[in-house]
């Protein structure tokens, strides 16, 4: 289980500084998707050997400063339910305000682990003033200034330290399966669909705690575990705001799984959200089946689906090599080729394809398309190998890795789709200088 910490507070109290703080820890695992306005709210960290999800709240609160209250306590009630433990931000410059005391209201009552932290203290003066925040019963604060990082290292120390040790309840050799999709977009109703037969043979995974569901299909020759998030919007006073809770939920079922199957809803489209969660999918190099729900209902000609599918491709481009599948669970029609494409998107994300084979097909081609002349000298790529990771990524060893840009980089990318199967699966590249073909 991948472990969240939700930065919570009143807004302008530094939340997303400290977020980037934080998720710029380890660059490398911080990666901004350009056009998906919502990314810089969710980040990964790594600090001691641990590594861990950060969510800012704050980019999700809206409107004008008499909604404020309403809609930072919706967000704090959500992180509070869904995460691990919280960062509590406050500006020791304004001291403790009205709608401070409302949040820490909610933290105390949660039973959360809650690390206060008294941001803008960047001298001696503004420590000693941090002692009005004991007021709010929450422990001794957390004195730093995220702008320039002071204090955050000790706060890392003790967060790391407060984090629930990650359970591993899966066989690694396993697919896991996540069912995501904004509520009422029927994950519901598949995950009943699927499991709802032969129930002697589903077995529900222990220490499932935090309400995502994680079930043992096996049937039908399939042997998979499902990770879902339907069904799981129990209090009534979340549901109204429903972009940052299926954001939130969505990323702990992403980071649980190797295969998304997510459900949009044929009526209403690919909306904002839906493409946000999307990018979460392929940010966390995860694969993915897009499940075109509720296909029934919709008037269709002889086009109906190319037309659809065309309108799905163009919104999530350029990563659009994703199996699309129309189905109706209510009338359980096409439900089981959802299944049989995520398998084959599992073994797509799992295939290792051999450096001879590589380079036999791709060195040829850069040769007949090399990359562009920049400031009059050549790139040359003399190498191509397949990286020892978990999920597909390559390297292009050559002499100027630092000239080759995201067009080239791309045109590589579709070349490789064609030639090999990658359907549902983000693919990473990486040019690297010919001299650290080691690495």
């Amino acid at each position: 289980m991948s472990n969240i910490i939700a930065i919570v507070g009143r807004p302008n109290v530094g939340k997303s500084t400290l977020f980037n703080r934080l998720t710029e820890s380890r660059k490398a695992i911080v990666d901004e998707q350009s056009g998906v306005t919502r990314d810089r709210h969710y980040g990964h960290s790594e600090w001691n050997g641990r590594r861990f999800s950060v969510i800012d709240t704050g980019g999700y609160v809206r409107g004008s400063d008499d909604e404020f209250e309403g809609e930072i306590r919706k967000q704090v009630e959500i992180a509070v339910q869904d995460s691990d433990l919280v960062i509590f931000v406050v500006d020791v410059e304004a001291g403790v305000t009205d709608l401070d005391d409302a949040v820490a209201a909610l933290l105390r009552k949660s039973g959360k682990k809650v690390f206060l932290v008294a941001n803008k203290v960047d001298h001696s003066q503004r420590a000693n003033d941090s002692a009005v925040f004991y007021s709010f019963g929450l422990g001794d604060p957390y004195c730093i200034s995220a702008i320039n990082g002071s204090g955050t290292g000790e706060l890392l120390d003790d967060i790391v330290l407060a984090l629930p040790n990650e359970k591993d309840d899966f066989e690694e050799d396993i697919p896991k399966f996540a069912i995501i999709g904004q509520p009422n977009v029927g994950k519901s109703s598949l995950l009943n669909m699927l499991t709802g037969e032969e129930r002697s043979i589903v077995t529900p995974v222990a220490g499932t705690t935090r309400d995502t569901i994680h079930q043992r299909y096996n049937k039908f020759g399939h042997d998979f575990y499902l990770v879902d998030t339907a069904g799981v919007r129990r209090k009534a006073r979340v549901k109204e705001d429903l972009e940052f809770y299926s954001v939130l939920r969505s990323i702990r079922a992403i980071e649980d799984s190797d295969v998304c199957i997510f459900m949009i809803d044929a009526e209403k489209g690919v909306h904002a959200q839906d493409l946000a969660i999307f990018h979460l999918i392929e940010k966390n190099r995860k694969g993915v089946v897009i499940v075109v729900n509720k296909w029934d209902l919709m008037e269709k000609d002889n086009s109906s689906v190319k037309k659809f599918t065309d309108y799905i491709e163009t919104k999530i481009a350029p990563f659009n090599d994703v199996p699309i599948v129309f189905t109706s669970v209510h009338e359980k029609q096409r439900v089981f080729k959802a299944l049989e494409e995520a398998v084959r998107v599992y073994e797509n994300r799992s295939r290792k394809i051999k450096t001879s084979a590589l380079n036999d097909f791709l060195l040829p081609l850069i040769e007949n398309y090399p990359p562009p002349t920049i400031k009059g000298k050549y790139i040359k790529i003399k190498y191509v190998t397949q990286l020892p990771t978990r999920t597909p990524q390559f390297a292009f060893f050559c002499n100027l890795p630092q000239y080759l840009n995201e067009s080239y980089r791309r045109f590589l990318e579709n070349k490789m789709r064609e030639k090999f199967d990658f359907s549902g699966v983000p693919i990473e590249i990486y040019f690297r200088s010919k001299g650290k073909q080691e690495d």
